[in-house]
């Protein structure tokens, strides 16, 4: 298996599968972002996304009649201090609609990559390469590094 090469500093957006990853500890997943946690915890990182992330989080849970489920992904993105959600607001859903006139993203990635600019995160990890295709973002695809 790869290795995730973090930035030494700064924002780290993360998309909502690699928070679904972690939680759920879905291999090989779980063990690659292992060491992002422990650089988010130890200071050195902090992990941001969207609003929509809490969303995009819960509906498998709530699916599912998953309380224990659902009760960890809102203590994750709601009470843990290793997470911030940023408020989805007039300035990102204008880029956003820039970023899907431009590059045909769907709603859900277009809000994720423009909060993601907005921020100048450092990186913007994810598992879908759609995200690829957005000028500027630095993009890491959990996939190609296993």
């Amino acid at each position: 298996m790869g290795q995730l090469i973090l930035p030494p500093s700064g924002l780290v957006y993360v998309d909502a599968n690699v928070v679904i990853y972690s939680v759920e500890k879905i291999e090989p997943y779980w063990t690659l972002l292992q060491p992002m946690w422990q650089a988010c915890q130890a200071g050195q990182i902090s992990l941001v996304s969207s609003e929509l992330l809490f969303l995009e989080t819960l509906v498998k849970p709530i699916r599912e009649f998953d309380n224990i489920l659902e009760n960890i992904f809102r203590q994750l993105l709601l009470d843990s201090q290793e997470f911030q959600l940023v408020p989805i607001n007039l300035a990102i859903l204008d880029s956003a609609a820039h970023l899907r006139a431009k590059l045909n993203l769907k709603p859900p990635d277009a809000i994720h990559a423009a909060t993601a600019l907005e921020l100048n995160c450092a990186l913007f990890l994810t598992n879908d390469g759609i995200f690829q295709r957005v000028p500027n973002l630095p993009v890491a695809i959990l996939k190609s590094m296993l």
